[in-house]
């Protein structure tokens, strides 16, 4: 879990200042361990971020998942809100695998459609760099 040990060391405010939305660094902690929604949260984290990341989150939300429930407050109060769709976890594997695939292109994709990608240039005209 080598990528996991990038932490930041997160401490009570000596201030009872409010929270800054427009501070780039600012932080706001979630506890999955106590609250299903940040286990939801680190989920989606997991499913869009690099391979080595993904395979660690992978071990820290099994370890989660497969120990007992404990709430905090705001995890109590979370529960009931929290969506679950059945197909999560199979489409959290294959999102993984699309981004490795994706990583390992050096080609970007194109964001037209794939009928105006295949078009050939009509005979006599060069085709233009992109």
């Amino acid at each position: 879990m080598a990528e996991l040990t990038r932490r930041y060391v997160v401490m009570t405010m000596a201030s009872e200042a409010p929270f800054d939305p427009v501070d780039p660094e600012g932080v706001f902690v979630l506890k999955p361990w106590k609250d299903p929604a940040a286990l939801r949260a680190l989920e989606t984290y997991r499913e869009n971020c690099y391979p080595d990341l993904a395979r660690d989150l992978d071990v820290w939300i099994a370890a989660i998942s497969a120990a007992p429930a404990m709430r905090g407050d705001v995890g109590r109060r979370n529960e009931p809100y929290v969506r679950t769709t059945p197909a999560a976890s199979a489409r959290a594997g294959s999102v993984r695998v699309r981004q490795a695939k994706r990583s390992t292109s050096s080609r970007p994709k194109s964001s037209r459609p794939k009928a105006a990608r295949t078009r050939r240039a009509t005979p006599g005209k060069k085709k233009r760099a992109r």
